[in-house]
């Protein structure tokens, strides 16, 4: 598969880890990165890998999961176009901490961490932009936490909810009915809650005709309402 120069460089510009880049440095990102397609339910690296590449998705969608011993999975996050994985890699070549795996048909490009060590040492200036961005991730992500804490089951799904919407809608999806694709027990996770008290306020959300549960999918019909549930 072949993809654009231009598309390539605007979908970089658009990832949160590359926004200290300057024009120069992305387009040597750019020069390394490769066009990648994986199918439905395929895994791209699993957990125990070594970490030799990062990911950022072009199109699809695709999710972060841990096994337990006991084996049961646990999602811990879900990624869509725009969004980067494996960055970790770019540093250094520790073993993969998650299995990432395919939704759907996805189309990312791919970054050696060896390309990419590579210019850090060329071009110092990349190096430290992007542990400024990187430190930033990590702040968002502390914060998010600490939030979580402090929050009602229904608060957390409600905001799950909230950020899968959002996706979609940055997909192309419209203001009306927004279908996105995910399981009960995979927005649980998320919100780091246990199954039975998410299914039981995603119930009082269907009876308050906020959404539609289906197999595999939720359409929200009121994305607004949800606002309403975080406190």
């Amino acid at each position: 598969m072949t993809t654009g120069t231009g598309d390539t460089h605007e979908l970089l510009t658009r990832v949160p880890v590359f926004e200290t880049l300057g024009e120069e440095d992305l387009l040597r990102v750019e020069q390394v990165a490769v066009p990648r397609r994986f199918g439905p339910g395929e895994v791209i690296f699993r957990e125990g890998d070594m970490s030799d590449t990062c990911y950022v998705v072009r199109s699809g969608h695709a999710r972060a999961i841990r096994e337990h011993p006991d084996g049961r999975t646990i999602t811990l996050a879900h990624f869509g176009p725009g969004d980067i994985f494996g960055e970790l890699a770019m540093f250094d070549d520790e073993r993969r901490s998650a299995t990432v795996e395919t939704l759907d048909d996805v189309v990312v490009i791919a970054i050696l961490g060896g390309d990419m060590r590579r210019l850090m040492r060329e071009h110092p200036d990349i190096a430290s932009k992007l542990v400024i961005s990187l430190g930033r991730r990590l702040r968002v992500a502390n914060e998010r936490l600490t939030r979580q804490s402090f929050q009602t089951v229904q608060s957390r799904v409600a905001i799950v909810l909230t950020d899968l919407v959002a996706q979609a809608q940055a997909e192309g999806a419209d203001g009306g009915d927004v279908q996105v694709r995910i399981t009960q027990a995979d927005i649980a996770q998320l919100a780091g809650s246990s199954r039975e008290s998410a299914s039981r306020f995603m119930a009082t959300l269907e009876r308050a005709g906020v959404i539609t549960q289906g197999r595999g999918r939720i359409i929200v019909h009121d994305p607004a309402a949800l606002s309403g549930y975080v406190y």
